[in-house]
């Protein structure tokens, strides 16, 4: 099992990955961070992720469906940003958000990656 900061490492390698965060969207706090501090406050975003999650769930809610959300990709000029719910830690409301340099990412690797960083990660 992974502690955070080892989740937090491990999705720093993943190619063209610029930040990470742990966050818990119940409270838009963040539980750990890792990455450049040039490249935007991690924080910051956390807490407006937070946001972007509890409108899609109220919105999921509002039309009945009984799903999910898996991740939410967010698709910048230059970067994406990849927010992964952990389906492992369900009742906590957890999730990890990954930073990536589009230029120097692979969307589909780094999803794929993340999803195996959470299956290891024990909060």
């Amino acid at each position: 099992m992974n502690s955070v900061d080892i989740a937090l490492k491990e999705s720093l390698e993943i190619g063209g990955a610029v930040g990470a965060a742990l966050v818990d969207f119940t409270s838009g706090m963040t539980l750990g961070t890792a990455g450049s501090a040039h490249a935007l406050d991690l924080d910051v975003a956390a807490a407006g992720n937070t946001e972007v999650i509890r409108a899609k769930l109220r919105t999921m809610e509002s039309l009945g469906l009984q799903d999910t959300i898996e991740d939410i990709l967010i698709t910048l000029g230059r970067q994406y940003h990849l927010i992964r719910l952990l389906q492992s830690h369900s009742g906590r409301g957890l999730f990890l958000y990954l930073v990536l340099d589009k230029n120097r990412a692979n969307l589909a690797l780094a999803r794929h990656r993340l999803r195996a960083i959470e299956s290891q990660l024990d909060v």
